[in-house]
């Protein structure tokens, strides 16, 4: 059932209406008197359950409380609110979210135009934070950058030369009109070489450059799940031909190493399994691991590849790295974006899982933005011997699922996507100023 983020207001004027106290309706309806006023606020989301027993507990129907195809566009309107308040101003005014539903209603014309222009700038903020993240880590963007500010300063130094210098030997004049000449084709060269590695990574088939990313991006147009692992009828080869994804014979072995690991994860904890242990324990792993004897990072990674929808996890996310702290899986969740190639303060609970070995990790956090959202992450490192003689490598594996309502009030680490686009300007853990509005 589609909602906006206004079914509290509805729920609180139907209440109202009613004559309900807010008490006896939480009473009601399972829940308690502060999580019913934080839902009124249109503090926290309903789910499909809560709203049934809210809407049976007032005499109503559910579908009188919910919002129907118009949420998306509520949300669009809340976030550009968001984003306006955040950039503040002296002639600053904030509008009345409380009769949002009165905008739309009068003028769903110009709510669209609003809600269509707050998705491209988001959109073009990801952009920019890809960008910024691949400046800081890719090396051929450093390496062409570097060409270009070499080149731009040669030129500089010698057209400077050739100004100020009256009395010039016209072969010396010659020399430097062909340095001129040579830097010139070098900084093009480099430019055009630049603007394509670009525009490759916004307008290619796939839209990514490494093999990891390739098959991340196969991952995603599968939704991170393979109905015919689960009904053991799968074929690793026949799941991977033709995959477009899959442009690189690096990203084909890659997505035969992780179907594997599926495959093994689906045999030790089958489908069924996993739904009888969410129906009576909910998501968490671990009570599963209680239950089911399974390794808690193997636990973490069938969590996270269950079809869509499962109850209690939304869209989780997933990120993997070794001992060294890169990134060997990644697997974003929505409004938790790890960083792909540097090490933000979103990777703390996988990094301290390293630090602390196989003991688990529980993190509470709040991901930073205009409409800030809280996770709750789950961590743990395992070792995995390479014989008598060898070294002991280390894997980390960290789950990221939605909070629960039961959280709402707890404390939580604070965190953002990277240092480069976090808002928070009093951060300890600072490295570098934010190009973000008001961060410094």
């Amino acid at each position: 059932m589609a909602r906006s983020a206004l079914t509290g207001t509805r729920i609180r004027e139907r209440r109202t209406a009613l004559g309900l106290k807010q008490a006896d309706l939480a009473r009601a309806a399972g829940i308690s008197a502060a999580y019913l006023n934080l839902i009124e606020h249109n503090r926290r989301r309903v789910g499909d359950a809560l709203m049934e027993r809210i809407a049976q507990a007032m005499g109503v129907d559910p579908v009188a409380l919910s919002e129907g195809a118009e949420g998306a566009l509520f949300d669009g309107l809340r976030e550009a609110a968001a984003a306006a308040e955040s950039e503040g101003g002296a002639l600053y005014q904030a509008p009345d979210l409380d009769r949002i539903e009165e905008f739309v209603g009068r003028f769903p014309a110009w709510a669209a135009l609003l809600a269509s222009r707050q998705a491209r700038l988001a959109a073009l903020e990801r952009v920019v934070e890809a960008y910024a993240e691949r400046m800081a880590q890719d090396p051929f963007l450093l390496t062409s950058l570097h060409e270009v500010l070499s080149a731009v300063t040669s030129l500089r130094s010698t057209a400077a030369i050739l100004v100020e210098t009256e009395d010039i030997e016209p072969e010396w004049r010659a020399r430097f009109l062909q340095t001129i000449q040579e830097e010139s084709l070098r900084l093009s060269g480099t430019a055009e070489a630049l603007v394509g590695y670009l525009d490759e990574m916004e307008t290619a088939e796939t839209g990514l450059s490494s093999p990891q990313e390739q098959l991340e991006a196969w991952l995603e147009a599968r939704a991170w799940h393979f109905p015919e692992i689960e009904a053991g009828e799968a074929s690793v080869p026949d799941l991977i031909a033709g995959a477009p994804e899959l442009a690189s014979a690096a990203a084909r072995a890659l997505a035969e190493q992780h179907l594997a690991q599926l495959t093994n994860d689906a045999r030790a904890l089958p489908l069924e399994t996993m739904h009888a242990a969410l129906a009576d324990l909910g998501p968490d792993p671990g009570a599963i691991v209680a239950r089911t004897g399974a390794p808690l990072a193997q636990v973490l990674r069938r969590l996270a590849a269950l079809p869509p929808g499962q109850p209690g996890l939304g869209q989780p996310g997933l990120v993997i790295c070794d001992g060294s702290g890169t990134l060997t899986f990644r697997r974003p969740a929505p409004g938790f974006a790890p960083p792909r190639f540097a090490a933000a303060c979103p990777l703390w609970p996988l990094y301290e899982a390293l630090a602390r070995p196989t003991q688990p990790i529980r993190a509470l956090v709040d991901m930073a933005g205009r409409l800030p959202q809280r996770f709750l992450t789950y961590a743990v490192s395992e070792p995995r011997p390479t014989g008598f003689d060898g070294p002991l490598l280390m894997r980390a594996t960290m789950l990221i699922l939605p909070a629960p309502a039961e959280a709402t009030e707890a404390p939580a680490r604070a965190i953002g996507a990277s240092c480069r686009i976090c808002p928070r300007a009093d951060c300890p853990g600072r490295r570098e100023p934010s190009i973000v509005s008001g961060a410094g």
